[in-house]
């Protein structure tokens, strides 16, 4: 006997997901279903009723529109480092937990940055681009190295923290600034202001998320305040940087050159077209949200995210999870039985569960507790099967979400 049949269960995995994420589901006996594109909000609504666990990149937004009619849905899975185009709050609100990939990227967004900084000091792109339409304009003028130029890193986690080590490499002197406290690491020396950051560094490189505070981090006011032929990259989020106060910067000459990977609106697939002020203008780098793009990194996210959301699946785990209460549980013992429960965090819910297991007969053999400001998730194991009854007086109770039993 199994506790839901793993054929039974539907993965839907959008977006071209790389096949190992697929390969790792069909192994464990999940049905399993890999798609190119990214669904619409009426599209998802359609077909999210029926997915117990759906996996998306960044152009598939979960809406609270589509997770109200997700009735099967477990957890989902953004195969990718952000999770603002998932709505958290109310995947926790039914006991959906999220999981992503903040590490597996990491390095080849950071090798683009330091590609992209080589690039526009030399205007390689332009002069590229010249070449293949058989202009020779060898010039030397407006053309650095990058030996000696400061860094200034705005966001300094994982992928900012790389950036670091490897332009400190190069003889870049490194300066950050991030509003949580951060270990510097070689060299690199904390500003203890953005605005300070801006007028230090000869190039400026976004590694923020996308939050309220974060959206125009970069702005016209901002202009005033960076150094005259000064360098923007944002490989971080589309609405950071503000494109019609950059693409004035660019066109006045304050700002020297950008490397730009995302965009406030982004086509939902190659095939859609895409338009940009930046478009046209000298010595700027244009690229379509491919960051973390490299073979490597689709593997290694697809296989980071997979096992996540099999672990949640196959043992309770929701360790990682970005909107759920943390807990880590082995492997089911034989003949022990877990219950998984997700219920409003309120008090003497606990107990009650403790007392339903008692007048039904059953010995608590392990117990973990863990809460949010809205939730608590529960595990439990005990020594017998209890069936149905148990599991419908747990549900009865008027604070509980959903529960899962595992045997």
């Amino acid at each position: 006997m199994e506790s839901y049949p793993k054929g039974k269960i539907k993965v839907l995995l959008l977006e071209n997901i790389h096949k190992d994420a697929y390969e790792l589901f069909k192994r464990d006996g999940f049905d399993v279903v890999l798609e190119k594109d990214a669904l619409e909000e009426d599209e998802l609504v359609r077909r999210i009723g029926e997915v117990h666990v759906l996996g998306i990149r960044s152009k598939t937004n979960v809406t609270a529109k589509a997770l109200k009619n997700a009735r099967r849905l477990l957890t989902i899975g953004c195969f990718c480092i952000g999770t603002n185009q998932v709505d958290l709050e109310e995947a926790e609100k039914i006991a959906v937990p999220v999981f992503n990939a903040p590490y597996s990227n990491t390095r080849s967004v950071a090798e683009l940055v330091i590609a992209e900084i080589i690039m526009l000091a030399r205007k390689a792109t332009d002069q590229s681009r010249d070449v293949h339409l058989g202009k020779w304009n060898k010039i030397a003028k407006g053309c650095f190295e990058v030996r000696g130029k400061v860094l200034g890193i705005v966001g300094y986690g994982h992928i900012g923290s790389q950036v670091s080590v490897l332009a400190e490499s190069m003889g870049m002197r490194v300066i950050f600034y991030d509003i949580l406290a951060q270990l510097p690491l070689g060299n690199a020396s904390f500003v203890t202001s953005y605005e300070e950051l801006l007028k230090q560094a000869d190039f400026i490189t976004y590694h923020v998320p996308e939050t309220p505070e974060t959206q125009d981090l970069f702005n016209r006011e901002h202009l005033a305040l960076v150094k005259n032929g000064s360098y923007l990259i944002n490989l971080s989020r589309g609405k950071v940087v503000n494109i019609g106060a950059l693409a004035e910067g660019l066109k006045s000459g304050k700002i020297a050159g950008a490397g730009i990977d995302v965009f406030p609106e982004e086509p939902k697939s190659n095939d859609d077209p895409f338009k940009s002020e930046l478009q046209g203008l000298p010595n700027v780098i244009l690229t379509p949200h491919v960051g973390g793009s490299t073979e490597e990194a689709q593997k290694n996210i697809g296989t980071e995210v997979a096992q996540k959301l099999l672990k949640f699946i196959n043992n309770g785990s929701t360790t990682f999870s970005v909107n759920f209460p943390n807990i880590e549980l082995g492997n089911l013992k034989p003949a022990h039985h877990r219950i998984l429960n997700i219920h409003k965090n309120q008090p003497g819910f606990l107990r009650d569960i403790n007392q339903i297991i008692t007048d039904l007969g059953g010995n608590i053999l392990t117990q973990n507790l863990s809460t949010s400001a809205n939730i608590g998730y529960l595990s439990m194991e005990i020594d017998k099967n209890l069936g149905d009854e148990l599991k419908n007086k747990i549900k009865a109770h008027p604070n509980s979400i959903r529960t899962r039993i595992l045997y």
